[in-house]
């Protein structure tokens, strides 16, 4: 079975572990736009040389490169089953390209998995881990601002596919094995199994 995901959720609900975790579950590629900005500049691909530019002049890089980058990797065969996509879409016009290009494929998103949590749960485990790693610059400010960016600028997104009837909300607090079971459970329910 193939599934087409989107994972959200706000700085310290574990999205990164639970990405991998659901890539794996489904046999399909968890595709992080950042992992892919990073390959592309390393690689010296002319979309990487353009994005890279715009990185060092401390610009973001435009929903057009962005969706160009990720049309290539959506090609790669790897996708060709599904995939899991962290961090993407990050505006309603990348959603509306998204939309797009899985319709030429006869196909789109199966699902949205948003990770919830208390933000000041969340506060104090990012909090925790800065102290634990030595990061100096994820202070308790920098964090609560984080916060604000993420609810700011994925809550319109969510909106759109809550009206869809795609978003599925799962706890995020708790040990990753018991965060990691409720995502399939819900997925579950929804149709979408685990690879074999």
């Amino acid at each position: 079975m193939s599934a087409r995901l989107v994972i959200v959720g706000p700085p310290g609900a574990g999205k990164g572990t639970q990405a991998g975790r659901i890539a794996s579950t489904f046999g399909v590629p968890a595709i992080s736009t950042g992992d892919i900005f990073r390959k592309n500049v390393a690689e010296g691909t002319p979309l990487g040389q353009r994005a890279k530019a715009l990185m060092d002049a401390g610009e973001y890089v435009p929903d057009d490169l962005t969706n160009e980058l990720v049309r290539d990797r959506l090609a790669e065969a790897d996708a060709a089953g599904g995939f899991l996509l962290d961090g993407y879409p990050r505006t309603p016009a990348q959603v509306e390209y998204l939309d797009a290009l899985l319709a030429e494929q006869g196909a789109g998103i199966d699902a949205v998995v948003q990770l919830v949590a208390d933000q000041e749960a969340l506060v104090g485990r990012l909090l925790k881990r800065a102290q634990e790693q030595g990061r100096a610059d994820d202070t308790e400010e920098t964090i609560r601002r984080r916060q604000q960016v993420y609810q700011e600028q994925t809550a319109p997104l969510v909106a759109v596919y809550q009206e869809r009837g795609l978003v599925v909300d799962v706890d995020a607090l708790g040990g990753v094995d018991e965060v990691g079971d409720r995502i399939a459970d819900v997925l579950s329910s929804r149709g979408l199994t685990a690879a074999v």
